[in-house]
């Protein structure tokens, strides 16, 4: 299995086509976002993850996502830790919703570290602005 995008976002949305296809609809992509309120304070953003399995791939496999601080000391606690089975029939596409509950001392990016099975890792960043207004 193959990780082909992973996305903080506001929602999803899935739709069926003529052929039969699916789409799917993402809204409100982000990369950061303002504090709900000054630090320290905790958020959880949602993240998406699309996988592909190519038509030789094994069915089964796991979906793992740590949550770190960007330029943290690598042998520290995760912030958080999601893991998920992955059941895709070879030659199809799937998705997996990651919702993790992200504490901030002070503002600053947390890199959500997700791979399949220990494989390639793919990083996502978040960074937590002042809060507006």
């Amino acid at each position: 299995m193959e990780i082909i995008a992973a996305l903080f976002m506001d929602d999803i949305e899935l739709r069926s086509v003529p052929g039969p296809s699916t789409r799917i609809d993402l809204a409100g992509i982000q990369f950061s976002a303002p504090a709900p309120s000054p630090v320290p304070v905790t958020v959880a953003p949602h993240l998406v993850v699309l996988v592909w399995n190519p038509p030789d791939g094994k069915e089964l496999g796991a979906l793992e996502v740590v949550f770190t601080a960007e330029g943290g000391d690598p042998d520290a606690e995760p912030l958080a830790r999601n893991v998920q089975p992955l059941q895709i029939e070879p030659g199809k596409f799937n998705y997996r919703l990651v919702r993790a509950e992200l504490p901030f001392e002070e503002y600053g990016t947390v890199l959500a570290r997700c791979s399949i099975d220990g494989g390639r890792t793919h990083l996502v960043p978040y960074t937590l602005l002042p809060p507006v207004g």
